[in-house]
């Protein structure tokens, strides 16, 4: 069962459903389903029904996400318990998030490198600053990892200079980064959305790469693709499933803010374990769901702790820095075109 978080993006639920096929080919012993937490359809208890009605007694739960923030550790926990709770015949296993992997890195690799392809080779990788833009979250252990993916791209691809920015909840936001590093003096500066689908967030990473770029037409600026269903991705999935089976399953909880006195967020330890997505399953996508239908303005603008336009009394614990001047309200500061 892999459990996503969900998008109002039509394009990006179906790069999402491609993921499940690939599993389902790589893992051909097992019945493979999917479902969302929030804007789309399936919804995750949709596909466990799905799973258990094939006459499965024992499923097996991953993440379909890069890193374990709010999403990973308390609402898809939250979502598997509850069903749980309620399906005395099925044993329920949930595994970790895709984490820093050494595939992960590489499948990273090959899609910069595919960027950086057929260009003129006039300007040397020392030339070159690499910017890597992850998704954002008020979990600092889940941003830290994604500075670490930076550094190991950096020196394993060998580029003169490399910087982290992030599309919401946390800073640098893209705007900023890149302005910050368009002085710094590089002739080409590759951005590189280490997401897994697209979907608006990634578009709006390419568009302010634009707006920078026609500001700096001195810099090359050059948009690599986001990971997608890279074969590599797969196999780290197919990896996370074997884990849970071979007793490695091990959830990063040592940096985890929910179990320990992280810097700056020493008053998150102990929240409960709830799902903040339970009143948006399934609205944003699919047939009896059409984004013509509902007003949930949840595009991932966040507002600072990740907060939604909705009714309900939906939200997150404070974000610490949520008046950072490089962050990290949203990336919509700018109009852009079609917003």
């Amino acid at each position: 069962m892999v459990c996503g978080h969900g998008s109002r993006d039509v394009e990006a639920v179906r790069e999402f459903e491609a993921v499940a096929r690939g599993l389902r080919e790589r893992m051909p012993q097992y019945d493979v389903d999917y479902g969302f937490l929030e804007f789309a359809t399936p919804i995750i208890r949709t596909g466990l029904d799905a799973l258990r009605a094939l006459g499965n007694d024992r499923i097996l739960a991953v993440p379909g996400m890069l890193f374990a923030a709010g999403h990973a550790k308390n609402d898809i926990p939250s979502v598997l318990n509850t069903y749980q709770a309620g399906a005395k015949d099925v044993e329920i296993n949930y595994g970790r998030e895709l984490g820093v992997d050494i595939k992960m890195i590489r499948a990273a690799g090959e899609r910069i490198e595919q960027a950086l392809d057929g260009l003129e080779d006039d300007i040397s990788r020392s030339e070159t600053l690499l910017v890597v833009v992850g998704r954002g979250a008020s979990d600092p252990d889940a941003n830290g990892n994604v500075a670490k993916v930076t550094r190991m791209l950096w020196e394993g691809l060998g580029f003169g200079w490399a910087a982290t920015a992030y599309s919401g909840v946390t800073f640098p936001l893209v705007e900023p980064a890149l302005e910050h590093v368009a002085r710094l003096g590089y002739k080409r500066v590759v951005v590189f959305p280490y997401f897994l689908f697209t979907g608006v967030l990634v578009k709006r990473i390419y568009s302010y790469t634009d707006l920078v770029a026609e500001r700096h037409p001195d810099i090359e600026f050059i948009k690599a693709p986001y990971l997608n269903d890279h074969p590599l991705v797969l196999d780290s999935f197919a990896d996370r499933v074997d884990e849970i089976l071979n007793g490695a399953n091990l959830m990063n909880c040592q940096m985890c803010k929910y179990r320990d006195q992280v810097l700056g967020f020493e008053a998150e330890v102990g929240l409960p374990q709830e799902s903040h997505h339970h009143h948006v399953e399934g609205v944003g996508t699919g047939d009896d769901h059409s984004q013509d239908t509902h007003s949930h303005a949840h595009d991932h603008t966040h507002d600072h702790a990740h907060s939604h336009s909705h009714d309900q009394g939906h939200g997150h614990h404070p974000y610490p820095h949520a008046d950072h001047p490089l962050g990290p309200e949203s990336m919509k500061k700018t109009p852009l075109p079609g917003d």
